[in-house]
Parts: C-alpha cells; structure tokens; sequence
C-alpha cells in the first residue's frame, strides 16, 4: 500500500489532471505542487493566467495552451509527448479541468491512446458552494452553464423543475441578470436561491434569498452582477399527496401527452392517487400559462 502522506514520484508517459486555485492561490494542495513542480509539461486553458500561478510558487516549466478551440489539435500534442516517455499535467484557469471547463476530450483522447491519467484532486466551486449553502436536500444536480440563448435556456429549466434535487449552475456576469430572471419566472417562488460570487476571491459573497426576490437583489447594486456565479437553487416542492418522483413521471408524460392520459399512466406507473396527480397536472398547467 502506498503512503499517501508522502511525496510519490512522477509516473512517466503519464497525464495528471490537476486541480487548482479558484482565486486564493492559497488554496493549491502540496501534492498538485509537487506535480506541477515534477512534470515535462503543463496544459493550461490560458498560458498567462497559469504561468501566474507557477512564477508564485516558482515552478519553472513548458507551457501549453488546451483551451475549447484547440482542444482537439492539442491532445494529439499531449499524446505526442507521453509516446516520447513525458509527464504532462492538466490544468485549468480555476478548479477541476473538465468539469464545465476544457479538459474533458483530451482526457478521454489520451486514454484511448492508452496512457494513464492520474487525477490530483482540489478546488471545485460547485462543491465549495455548496458547502456553504446550507442545503438541505440530500442529493444535487451539477448542471454547469445553461444555454446561453433566452428560448433554450427556459426549456432546459423547465426540464429541469419538477426534480427533487438541488440543482447547481455555473454563469457568468454577462448573463447573470437574464438567468436568474428566467429561473424566477420558470420556477415556483417559494424555491430559494443561493447566489455565491468569486468564491475564494477579495469580493467573495454568498447570499440565500427567495428566488422570487432574486431578480429585484441583484439590480439593486451593479456589484453584485460582477464576477464568477455559483448558484443552488432548492428542490422542486413537494406537491401535496404526491411525492416528489411521481411528479416528476407526471411532468414527463405531461411534455409529451394530452392531461388525461398523462395523469392515468402517471398514477399506474407511480402508485400515486390519480385524484391528486390530476390536481397537480392542473397546478402546472395554470404555472405555465396552459402549456403542459
């Protein structure tokens, strides 16, 4: 058994994926250091902002860029360089490589090429959000960025609202204003919100409000539209009488069936009364303006 308590030796012809800083390069483990320190190169999704994070800890090495345009281009150069006997390490601006952030396709092309890949796991902000949030649901969806157009947007959250899970998005400041409009009007009111904003950074803020009041919070200081978002929204609510997985049969037969007949096979599917499934299908569709 190994000790992970100790420095281990940089495997050869291997790729780390490595996890770092959100903002506070305080916050980088020994052990991606010492990776960083020990690898023949590292990938980054802008060499400017990572050479930053090595000059800080003094780390000499070749850069190279793997970001979503070339993505593709650079993993045949990854590839190139673990075939040569090269260690190479995968990172990002901020946090895990790969979660909403380039990394994913490399990855999966260096381990079709059949070469090891090492995760050196640290910062995440969806988890370090959530973490502060005080939810309470015991199980969360990790969506990432909604889509960027208003039509698409609102149909992914639409999909998403009869879920019984806490569901965590990544935005941008650019979009922060229209998506907490659209989750606001697509969502029910009594749901909260947990807005978090340059996590880890000198601006940090992390605010739990109603999502009904969200909207209002955030115009009422340009400052708060600034920055990197993390934001938790809570659980579909419960409907009275039925639980949270046979509304959500429900909604998904209600998307694609006449009310009638969604509201039956909801009840045979799910065991749930028909009664109070039919009352539910009728909430919704007044929710919605009659689209069901």
């Amino acid at each position: 058994m190994k000790d992970h308590g100790e420095a281990q030796a940089i495997e050869t012809a291997a790729l780390y994926v490595v996890a770092t800083p959100l903002g506070n390069l305080g916050d980088i483990t020994l052990r991606a250091l010492d990776v960083l320190k020990g690898v023949d190169a590292v990938a980054c999704e802008d060499t400017r902002h990572t050479r930053r994070l090595l000059d800080h800890y003094g780390i000499q090495g070749k850069a190279l860029a793997l970001h979503e345009h070339n993505e593709a281009e650079a993993a045949q150069k990854l590839i190139r360089l673990l075939r040569e006997g090269k260690a190479v390490a995968l990172v990002s601006d901020a946090g895990t490589p790969g979660v909403s952030d380039p990394g994913a396709r490399a990855v999966a092309a260096v381990r079709e090429a059949g070469f090891d890949i090492v995760p050196v796991p640290g910062p995440n902000a969806a988890i370090a959000a959530l973490s502060v949030s005080g939810a309470s649901e015991p199980h969360f969806l990790f969506y990432g960025f909604l889509p960027s157009k208003a039509a698409a947007r609102r149909k992914a959250i639409e999909e998403l609202k009869p879920l019984p899970h806490a569901l965590v998005f990544y935005e941008a400041p650019h979009r922060i204003v229209e998506t907490i409009a659209d989750l606001a009007v697509c969502l029910e009111p009594q749901r909260r919100i947990v807005i978090a904003r340059e996590l880890t950074k000198v601006y940090e803020s992390i605010v739990s409000l109603p999502l009904a009041d969200a909207p209002a919070w955030l115009a009422a200081d340009e400052n708060r539209q600034r920055g990197e978002f993390v934001l938790i929204v809570s659980a579909a609510p419960a409907a009275e009488g039925v639980s949270a997985e046979g509304g959500r049969v429900l909604s998904l037969l209600l998307a694609e069936l006449p009310l009638k007949q969604a509201v039956k096979l909801a009840a045979e599917i799910s065991g749930e009364s028909r009664n109070a499934l039919y009352d539910l299908a009728l909430a919704q569709k007044d929710s919605t303006g009659g689209r069901v």
